[in-house]
């Protein structure tokens, strides 16, 4: 649901400046467009700001229908990936596993 709000945010945002159609139109064009999506692909930058620290992130997010999707988190300061899948198997965290001793 998150990753839909957040897509249809984007998309309002894009379209009111461009477009002389009433909010109500554009909301409802963009849900019956989210629904009939199969699958879509984000790219994106997180900032987390924990006290004094900051950590920032490059994201990639996958996802398909039936609630499939693939989330890749790189650290940009160290390169460190981790990937959160889910699949009908289940959900899955995958961390880098470094090959240095």
């Amino acid at each position: 649901m998150l990753k839909k709000f957040l897509c249809l945010l984007l998309l309002i945002g894009m379209l009111t400046g461009c477009n002389k159609n009433s909010e109500k139109s554009i909301v409802k064009s963009l849900n019956k467009k989210l629904e009939d999506n199969k699958a879509y692909k984000l790219k994106g930058d997180l900032e987390i700001t924990n006290n004094d620290d900051v950590y920032n992130y490059e994201i990639t997010a996958s996802f398909k229908k039936d609630n499939y999707y693939r989330i890749e988190l790189t650290n940009k300061a160290n390169s460190h990936t981790q990937v959160i899948l889910k699949n009908e198997s289940g959900v899955y965290v995958i961390t880098h596993q470094s090959t240095q001793l």
